[in-house]
C-alpha cells in the first residue's frame, strides 16, 4: 500500500473513532466516552484505539478541535457581513451562535462548559478556540467596538443566551428570540456606531 493510501485510511479511522465518540457523548453524556465502549462501538479492541489516540484526553481534544472548527465554519458562513449595519451583523452572529449551540448539547458542553472532571483542552486544542475568539474581537473592532471589556461582555451575553437555550428549551427558541433585544442592550452600553 502506498504512503498516501495508508495516511488516508488512518485519517478515515480517526474520523470514525471521533464520530463514534460524539454518538456516545450525545446518548450517554460526555462522561460516557471511554476507551472500552468506544472500541466496542467500532468493533475494535480497546488497545487498538491507542494506535490512533494516546488516550481519552486526546479523543476529547480532537472532539474539541472538531467542534471549534465547526463553529468557525458556521460563523464564516454568514454572508454579506460587510454590507450589514453593526446591529445587523451582531444579530446575525449571535443568532448563528445560539443556533449552533442549541443543535448539539454534547458539543456545547464540551466547548463551553468544560464539564468533564479532570479534563482541560491541551494548549494545542485550546489554540483553536483562541483563534475563534480573536475572530470575534476583530469583528467587534471592525464595527467600532474597541473597549477592552467589550469582547468579554459580548461573549458572556451570547454564551448566556446559548446556555439558557440549551438547558431550558433545547431545540426551541425561547432564548433565541431574545437575541435582538440583547444586541440592542449591548450596543447601548458599548457604543457601536456603524
Amino acid at each position: 500500500m502506498t504512503t498516501g493510501r495508508v495516511a488516508a485510511r488512518r485519517a478515515a479511522t480517526k474520523d470514525a473513532i471521533l464520530e463514534a465518540a460524539w454518538e456516545i457523548a450525545r446518548s450517554e453524556g460526555l462522561g460516557g466516552v471511554s476507551m472500552r465502549p468506544l472500541a466496542a462501538a467500532l468493533g475494535m479492541s480497546a488497545p487498538s484505539l491507542y494506535e490512533y489516540f494516546a488516550g481519552k484526553d486526546a479523543i476529547y481534544d480532537a472532539m474539541y478541535v472538531q467542534g471549534n472548527h465547526a463553529l468557525r465554519e458556521r460563523m464564516q458562513a454568514i454572508t454579506d457581513l460587510d454590507r450589514m449595519s453593526a446591529r445587523e451583523s451582531l444579530v446575525a452572529g449571535a443568532r448563528a451562535f445560539v443556533e449552533f449551540c442549541n443543535e448539539d448539547r454534547a458539543r456545547f458542553q464540551l466547548l463551553f462548559q468544560h464539564s468533564i472532571p479532570g479534563w482541560h483542552p491541551s494548549e494545542q486544542a485550546y489554540a483553536v478556540a483562541i483563534e475563534n475568539l480573536e475572530l470575534s474581537r476583530a469583528h467587534l473592532e471592525s464595527i467600532g467596538i474597541t473597549h477592552t471589556r467589550s469582547l468579554d461582555l459580548w461573549t458572556a451575553l451570547v454564551s448566556g443566551l446559548a446556555s439558557q437555550q440549551v438547558a431550558n428549551d433545547p431545540g426551541g427558541d425561547r432564548w433565541l428570540r431574545l437575541v435582538e433585544p440583547a444586541v440592542d442592550m449591548f450596543l447601548s452600553t458599548e457604543g457601536g456606531t456603524k
